[in-house]
Protein backbone atom coordinates (compact mmCIF):
# COMPACT_ATOMS: atom_id res chain seq x y z
CA UNK A 1 0.00 0.00 0.00
CA UNK A 2 1.56 3.51 -1.27
CA UNK A 3 1.97 6.05 1.87
CA UNK A 4 0.04 9.16 0.52
CA UNK A 5 2.58 11.22 -1.09
CA UNK A 6 4.26 8.57 -2.42
CA UNK A 7 7.65 7.00 -1.33
CA UNK A 8 10.60 9.12 0.28
CA UNK A 9 12.99 9.80 -2.21
CA UNK A 10 16.33 10.44 -1.42
CA UNK A 11 16.87 12.61 -5.12
CA UNK A 12 16.00 16.69 -4.48
CA UNK A 13 12.81 18.07 -5.89
CA UNK A 14 13.65 19.96 -9.23
CA UNK A 15 11.70 21.81 -12.12
CA UNK A 16 7.81 21.52 -11.70
CA UNK A 17 8.18 18.60 -9.21
CA UNK A 18 8.90 21.36 -6.63
CA UNK A 19 4.99 22.49 -5.81
CA UNK A 20 5.39 25.04 -3.58
CA UNK A 21 3.89 28.99 -3.96
CA UNK A 22 7.26 30.98 -3.55
CA UNK A 23 11.30 29.96 -3.29
CA UNK A 24 14.29 31.93 -2.25
CA UNK A 25 16.04 31.81 -5.39
CA UNK A 26 20.06 31.55 -5.41
CA UNK A 27 21.57 31.95 -9.06
CA UNK A 28 24.32 29.91 -10.72
CA UNK A 29 27.09 31.31 -9.12
CA UNK A 30 25.61 30.75 -5.62
CA UNK A 31 24.50 34.92 -5.86
CA UNK A 32 20.91 36.09 -3.88
CA UNK A 33 18.22 36.42 -6.29
CA UNK A 34 15.67 36.43 -3.37
CA UNK A 35 12.33 35.36 -2.57
CA UNK A 36 10.37 34.84 -5.78
CA UNK A 37 6.74 33.30 -7.15
CA UNK A 38 7.68 29.27 -8.65
CA UNK A 39 6.33 30.55 -11.70
CA UNK A 40 8.86 33.15 -11.86
CA UNK A 41 12.46 30.77 -10.73
CA UNK A 42 10.82 28.06 -13.44
CA UNK A 43 11.09 30.77 -16.32
CA UNK A 44 14.31 32.17 -14.69
CA UNK A 45 15.35 28.26 -15.13
CA UNK A 46 14.15 28.11 -18.56
CA UNK A 47 15.18 31.22 -19.92
CA UNK A 48 19.45 30.09 -18.29
CA UNK A 49 18.73 26.25 -19.78
CA UNK A 50 19.77 25.07 -16.17
CA UNK A 51 17.24 23.08 -13.63
CA UNK A 52 15.98 24.54 -10.67
CA UNK A 53 17.17 22.61 -7.97
CA UNK A 54 15.41 22.54 -4.01
CA UNK A 55 18.59 22.51 -1.99
CA UNK A 56 17.06 23.49 1.31
CA UNK A 57 13.36 21.85 1.32
CA UNK A 58 12.79 22.83 5.08
CA UNK A 59 14.01 26.14 5.05
CA UNK A 60 10.47 28.52 4.69
CA UNK A 61 10.57 29.43 1.82
CA UNK A 62 12.33 26.29 0.46
CA UNK A 63 16.00 27.25 -1.01
CA UNK A 64 16.32 27.05 -4.69
CA UNK A 65 18.90 27.02 -6.64
CA UNK A 66 19.44 27.66 -10.51
CA UNK A 67 22.18 24.59 -11.76
CA UNK A 68 22.85 21.93 -14.14
CA UNK A 69 21.45 19.09 -12.26
CA UNK A 70 22.92 16.27 -14.63
CA UNK A 71 26.22 18.05 -14.28
CA UNK A 72 25.74 18.60 -10.76
CA UNK A 73 24.94 14.99 -10.36
CA UNK A 74 27.62 13.60 -12.15
CA UNK A 75 30.24 15.44 -10.13
CA UNK A 76 28.66 14.98 -7.18
CA UNK A 77 29.24 10.74 -7.82
CA UNK A 78 32.61 10.93 -8.97
CA UNK A 79 33.47 12.73 -5.78
CA UNK A 80 31.57 10.08 -3.52
CA UNK A 81 33.83 7.54 -6.18
CA UNK A 82 37.17 9.20 -5.00
CA UNK A 83 36.44 9.84 -1.42
CA UNK A 84 35.70 6.14 -1.07
CA UNK A 85 38.70 5.12 -3.05
CA UNK A 86 40.64 7.08 -0.47
CA UNK A 87 38.98 5.53 2.41
CA UNK A 88 41.60 3.15 4.32
CA UNK A 89 39.87 -0.23 4.25
CA UNK A 90 40.54 -1.57 8.24
CA UNK A 91 40.25 -5.14 8.58
CA UNK A 92 39.97 -7.18 11.84
CA UNK A 93 42.93 -9.63 12.01
CA UNK A 94 42.13 -11.80 15.59
CA UNK A 95 45.19 -13.15 17.69
CA UNK A 96 43.69 -15.90 19.74
CA UNK A 97 46.05 -16.43 23.83
CA UNK A 98 45.85 -18.93 26.70
CA UNK A 99 46.25 -17.62 30.05
CA UNK A 100 49.33 -19.44 31.17
CA UNK A 101 51.13 -18.94 28.02
CA UNK A 102 54.81 -19.23 28.16
CA UNK A 103 57.39 -16.74 27.48
CA UNK A 104 58.27 -17.93 23.99
CA UNK A 105 55.24 -17.96 22.63
CA UNK A 106 54.09 -14.92 24.24
CA UNK A 107 56.87 -13.08 21.97
CA UNK A 108 55.44 -14.50 18.89
CA UNK A 109 52.18 -13.75 19.58
CA UNK A 110 53.13 -10.17 20.29
CA UNK A 111 55.33 -9.87 17.24
CA UNK A 112 51.70 -10.93 15.12
CA UNK A 113 50.25 -8.49 16.47
CA UNK A 114 52.80 -5.78 16.00
CA UNK A 115 52.65 -6.75 12.14
CA UNK A 116 49.12 -6.55 12.09
CA UNK A 117 49.35 -3.00 13.48
CA UNK A 118 51.98 -1.71 11.31
CA UNK A 119 49.86 -2.95 8.66
CA UNK A 120 47.26 -0.42 9.54
CA UNK A 121 44.81 -3.42 10.80
CA UNK A 122 42.65 -3.34 14.22
CA UNK A 123 43.13 -6.59 16.58
CA UNK A 124 40.65 -8.62 18.46
CA UNK A 125 43.01 -10.17 21.22
CA UNK A 126 40.81 -13.59 22.54
CA UNK A 127 42.15 -14.78 25.89
CA UNK A 128 40.52 -18.17 26.14
CA UNK A 129 39.65 -19.88 29.15
CA UNK A 130 39.65 -23.52 29.83
CA UNK A 131 38.21 -25.54 33.00
CA UNK A 132 39.29 -24.14 36.26
CA UNK A 133 40.91 -21.12 34.04
CA UNK A 134 37.53 -19.64 34.14
CA UNK A 135 37.58 -18.99 37.94
CA UNK A 136 40.80 -16.64 37.35
CA UNK A 137 39.86 -13.94 34.88
CA UNK A 138 42.53 -11.59 37.02
CA UNK A 139 45.16 -13.87 35.08
CA UNK A 140 44.04 -12.75 31.20
CA UNK A 141 43.41 -9.34 32.30
CA UNK A 142 46.80 -8.97 33.35
CA UNK A 143 47.96 -10.97 30.12
CA UNK A 144 46.09 -8.07 28.03
CA UNK A 145 47.10 -5.39 30.44
CA UNK A 146 50.71 -6.78 29.32
CA UNK A 147 50.52 -6.98 25.95
CA UNK A 148 48.72 -3.58 25.73
CA UNK A 149 51.70 -1.65 27.55
CA UNK A 150 54.17 -3.71 25.00
CA UNK A 151 52.45 -2.41 21.58
CA UNK A 152 52.03 0.80 23.02
CA UNK A 153 54.10 2.56 20.33
CA UNK A 154 52.56 0.99 17.60
CA UNK A 155 48.61 1.49 19.03
CA UNK A 156 45.74 1.73 21.60
CA UNK A 157 43.01 -0.07 23.51
CA UNK A 158 39.99 0.53 21.64
CA UNK A 159 37.75 -1.23 23.53
CA UNK A 160 39.05 -2.33 26.99
CA UNK A 161 39.17 -6.22 28.00
CA UNK A 162 35.24 -7.60 28.51
CA UNK A 163 33.99 -10.97 29.70
CA UNK A 164 32.64 -12.56 26.30
CA UNK A 165 31.83 -16.21 28.13
CA UNK A 166 34.88 -18.73 28.52
CA UNK A 167 36.78 -15.64 27.09
CA UNK A 168 38.38 -12.56 27.42
CA UNK A 169 37.96 -9.98 24.49
CA UNK A 170 40.31 -6.95 23.99
CA UNK A 171 40.27 -4.97 20.56
CA UNK A 172 44.10 -2.87 19.42
CA UNK A 173 43.88 -0.35 16.59
CA UNK A 174 46.94 1.55 15.21
CA UNK A 175 47.98 5.09 15.80
CA UNK A 176 46.21 7.28 13.04
CA UNK A 177 49.77 8.49 12.23
CA UNK A 178 51.31 4.62 11.62
CA UNK A 179 51.23 4.33 7.50
CA UNK A 180 50.58 0.98 6.33
CA UNK A 181 53.31 -1.08 5.46
CA UNK A 182 52.37 -3.48 3.14
CA UNK A 183 55.40 -5.44 2.92
CA UNK A 184 55.45 -8.92 1.01
CA UNK A 185 57.96 -11.80 1.99
CA UNK A 186 61.21 -11.54 -0.20
CA UNK A 187 61.61 -14.01 -2.50
CA UNK A 188 64.63 -15.85 -1.13
CA UNK A 189 62.84 -15.82 2.38
CA UNK A 190 59.86 -17.33 1.00
CA UNK A 191 60.97 -21.13 1.23
CA UNK A 192 64.25 -22.29 2.88
CA UNK A 193 67.20 -22.95 0.95
CA UNK A 194 68.25 -26.13 -0.56
CA UNK A 195 71.24 -27.61 1.89
CA UNK A 196 74.83 -27.78 0.22
CA UNK A 197 75.27 -30.95 -1.25
CA UNK A 198 78.19 -32.50 0.17
CA UNK A 199 81.20 -33.81 -1.51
Amino acid sequence: MRTPGGPISSEPRINDRIRVPEVRLVGPEGEQVGIVPIGKALDLAAESDLDLVEVAPMARPPVCKLMDYGKFKYESAQKAREARKNQALTVIKEMKLRPKIDSHDYETKKGHVERFLKAGDKVKITIMFRGREQSRPELGFRLLQRLAEDITELGFVESSPKQDGRNMVMVVAPHRSTKPQRIGRPADAAAPAAPEPTV
